[in-house]
């Protein structure tokens, strides 16, 4: 037995077979073409709005090849995990169906033969790898005290290093095996790092999906590959875990090119064949300064994906947006096919953009206002009612109760428009769209009181319920008529001052008298959903006003 193999028995004595855990992991039988892709989110808070569109990214692309997707959670680091990241990860996905082929769910059962899917159920494996490494003397153990990133240690590490600012070669890389064994007797904690075969000469070049062919200095780190706590960071898991699972394709954000290098010699050092990397341009945001940034957790509402959905935007119109961030092309696409799905359009690696999008809110209003637009009335008030119930539970009792009134304002200027407005772009703003339909108007606010009330007593002693929008606008233009409104706009605009007002100025003071306001959708369509005895009442409460 060489020494390498006597130091990893020492390190390990009860790790498990190599062997048997690739038995466990069966290569993945797919046709040619199809692609195996991941969400691997770390469970450390909300879903941000890039961990998203990864997620969208790799989902398309596994679906687009009739491939797997899957999702697996990095959740190694304990300090920074949130309890209920998990649930709300798993939300998101289910609430936009980007809905995973093989995960963990909450209750811990796996979907799927290639789990666990959840690494810190997997550390027995990585612990196994670690075991190979040293075996083979491509890895060693680690004494230095606090060795992940310290400041005051990593000073007093460099210390120790060679005087070569290319090379970081750890202090402990040549231990003998009886220096080793003394530090394991003094029950001493040790983390495991790669022995870099490099010396910072080199430079080595690798293939991006999205990017292409990029060159870059080879690593020349002993990096860590397992924590004094038994715990791998990212780039050890993924090597192992991606192998394992027969992932074709890691989508990830273009932050991660620096540290490629790095991972390409640990996929050598593990016999490994390389993974093929898509490294997927950030979303950014323009600043107040008028500076681009990236979309910020801190400053940004729209960087948590939980937003979309408390503000009530069609799933569809976020979806969409998304997907003309990923491909300009699909904006063409929908212009030529505004009735399909989006999931029809598909895309492939070479679509994806190369230049770093731009969040711009007033474009997803725009898709958002398109998609609502399209829907029927009643659909409407069933999408105002479900997003009500859970996140405005007083609305919801409110319009359920008044279903009748409710539901017929949805449908005006809409399911017999060959034109429908497009002014709602989220179901939170319907409240304050339909506002009228809650409160009676507080107060009124008009040139001349005098003509108004004179109006209103008129337009009340008259009033009858109107059948149609035609039927209403020529009982208020008799009104009008009668009572001193120029009902030409011709004679109107010889002589205004011979009139009240003209017949617009009419109609503007019925809306105001019921409303509070001075336009807004036909008033037809409101008198209807109010009904008779409502629209009575507060025809008289505007003259008490």
């Amino acid at each position: 037995m060489n020494e390498y193999q006597k130091i990893a028995d020492l390190l390990f004595p009860n790790a498990i077979n190599i062997e048997k855990i690739k038995e466990k992991y069966p290569r993945r039988k797919l046709q040619e073409g199809c692609q195996v892709t991941r969400y691997a989110p770390s469970p450390t808070g909300f879903m941000h709005i890039g961990n998203f569109f990864q997620a969208f990214i790799s989902y398309n692309l596994a679906k687009n090849t009739n491939g797997v997707f899957y999702v697996r959670f990095e959740d190694t680091d304990n300090k920074r995990e949130i309890k209920e990241a998990k649930e709300v990860i798993y939300q998101i996905l289910e609430e936009f169906s980007i809905l995973p082929d093989e995960y963990q769910s909450l209750d811990g059962e796996d979907h799927g033969i290639y789990g666990p899917y959840v690494q810190s159920q997997r550390l027995d494996i990585y612990k196994a790898f670690a075991k190979k490494l040293v075996a083979e003397g491509k890895a060693f153990p680690c004494f230095c005290k606090k060795t992940e990133g310290k400041e005051d240690v990593l000073k007093l590490r460099e210390t120790k290093f060679e005087q070569d600012d290319e090379k970081e070669y750890d202090p402990c890389r040549n231990l003998s095996f009886e220096e080793i064994k003394k530090h394991i007797d003094n029950n001493e904690p040790f983390a495991i790092r790669l022995k870099t075969k490099n010396d910072g000469s080199q430079r080595i070049k690798f293939y991006d999906l999205i990017k292409g062919e990029i060159e870059a200095k080879a690593n020349s780190k002993d990096f860590v590959l397992l924590k004094n706590d038994g715990v791998p960071p990212y780039a050890f898991a993924h090597a192992i875990d991606d192998t394992l699972m027969g992932t074709t394709i890691v989508v990830r954000g273009e932050e991660y090119i620096s540290s490629t290098p790095m991972h390409i010699e640990l996929f050598e050092a593990l016999g490994f064949s390389p993974i093929c990397y898509c490294h997927n341009p950030l979303i950014w945001k323009i600043g107040e300064s008028g500076n681009k940034r990236k979309i910020s957790k801190r400053n940004d509402p729209e960087a948590d994906m939980r937003f979309y959905l408390r503000e009530g935007y069609p799933k569809e119109s976020v979806l969409e947006y998304l997907l003309n961030l990923i491909n300009s092309g699909f904006e063409i696409w929908r212009k030529e096919n505004p009735d399909v799905n989006w999931s029809d359009y598909k895309f492939g690696i070479k679509d994806i953009t190369t230049i770093a999008p731009v969040f711009d809110i007033v474009k997803l209003n725009d898709i958002a206002k398109n998609i609502i637009a399209k829907e029927k009335g009643e659909q409407l008030y069933l999408n105002w009612v479900d997003w009500a119930k859970e996140y405005d539970i007083a609305l919801a009792n409110t319009l359920i109760q008044n279903k009748e009134k409710f539901i017929k304002l949805c449908k005006m200027e809409r399911d017999e428009c060959i034109k429908p407005r497009k002014d709602i772009y989220n179901l939170k703003m319907l409240k304050e769209y339909f506002f009228y339909a809650f409160e009676r108007p507080s107060q009124i606010e008009v040139e001349n009181k005098t003509i108004f009330v004179d109006f209103i007593k008129a337009y009340l002693k008259e009033f009858i319920m109107p059948n149609s929008n035609q039927e209403w606008f020529d009982k208020i233009k008799e009104i009008a008529g009668n009572n001193g409104f120029a009902i030409d706009n011709k004679l109107y605009k010889l002589n205004p001052e011979q009139f009240k007002g003209n017949i617009a100025k009419a109609c503007e003071y019925a809306r105001i008298a019921i409303t509070g306001q001075k336009s807004g959708p036909s008033l037809f369509y409101i008198i209807d959903a109010l009904g008779e005895k409502e629209t009575i009442e507060r025809l008289k409460s505007a003259i008490e006003i």
